[in-house]
């Protein structure tokens, strides 16, 4: 009776947010300055990394370009220097927690502390568990999840001393919904997922509101990690569109960023949704990509 009675009591406040929620919907957004901060972003020699450097560059940000691939990041970086940055390429493989903390150190001694972090480095393997090899699911948490922590233990520290700056996860919608035949990769963005909402939690509790945290959650992007994805929800996401959403989001100081937005939906859909009808909705998106299965029925 009594958590029934607290209930009540909240509703007023229930009502107010909502309402408050609604028309938030229709007022634009004021975009935060981000000149003269700096954004390290990680996996930044390619696709969504390299396309975010560049947006970043033309913010008249100070980058630090992390990637395994030191032709990538390189070439990142000269594009950003074009654009009129200062852009810092360092060759990273996030997979490893000590190459993290040993580039991080470098960061801070040359270049400064870090006050917008991108942990956008991923990998992906389209198979399913039989077929998915035991280092293949060791490095999808390492580079997925892992190095978030890494790379935040590293960078953190400076921005909660200065209660300023942002954390940013690039996960994807997959760290909502299961996807047949991507088992660790769905697994590792979950977790990911978890990591952005604990943070910002935890931040919250520690008085350290002026640091901001957001979450990409997009569908499938033409970046060329999955060969030939199709789903019924809408065409294969072009990288540049993404990276649109991503930086309103971040310079709005948007917590989750799901792209497209109809994702959202979906995801409340799934919670309350019986099995079965969930089952058939499921076939009716009908989500394909080729995909490597180890599994034989004899």
């Amino acid at each position: 009776m009594k958590y029934l009675l607290d209930f009540i009591l909240m509703l007023p406040l229930l009502i107010v947010f909502c309402i408050e929620s609604f028309i938030k919907l229709f007022v634009p957004k004021k975009k935060k300055s981000v000149s003269g901060e700096i954004v390290l972003i990680t996996g930044a020699g390619h696709g969504i990394g390299r396309l975010t450097a560049y947006e970043f560059a033309k913010l008249k940000t100070k980058l630090v370009l992390w990637d395994i691939n030191k032709n990538g990041i390189e070439e990142t970086a000269a594009k950003c220097k074009e654009l009129g940055a200062q852009a810092h390429p360092f060759v990273v493989d996030c997979s490893k927690r000590e190459e993290i903390y040993s580039a991080a150190k470098k960061v801070k001694e040359e270049v400064g502390d870090v006050s917008i972090l991108v942990n956008n480095a991923g990998v992906v393997y389209t198979s399913d568990l039989f077929a998915t090899q035991d280092a293949q699911i060791e490095k999808t948490f390492e580079v997925n999840v892992l190095a978030h922590f890494w790379t935040t233990k590293a960078f953190l520290p400076e921005m909660m001393k200065n209660n300023h700056g942002h954390i940013v996860t690039v996960a994807s919608a997959a760290g909502h919904t299961v996807v047949p035949f991507l088992l660790a990769y769905c697994s590792s963005k979950f977790a990911a997922v978890g990591f952005h909402r604990a943070l910002t939690d935890e931040l919250a509790a520690l008085g350290r509101t002026g640091v901001k945290t957001s979450c990409l959650c997009p569908n499938f992007i033409n970046t060329g990690f999955i060969k030939n994805p199709s789903t019924n929800l809408g065409p294969t996401l072009e990288p540049e569109e993404v990276v649109e959403h991503l930086m309103y989001g971040i310079l709005t100081e948007k917590k989750m960023i799901f792209v497209p937005g109809a994702i959202a939906f979906l995801i409340v859909l799934e919670r309350i949704l019986p099995e079965r009808f969930l089952a058939v909705l499921k076939h009716r998106i009908n989500i394909k990509f080729d995909a490597v299965i180890g599994y034989k029925d004899k």
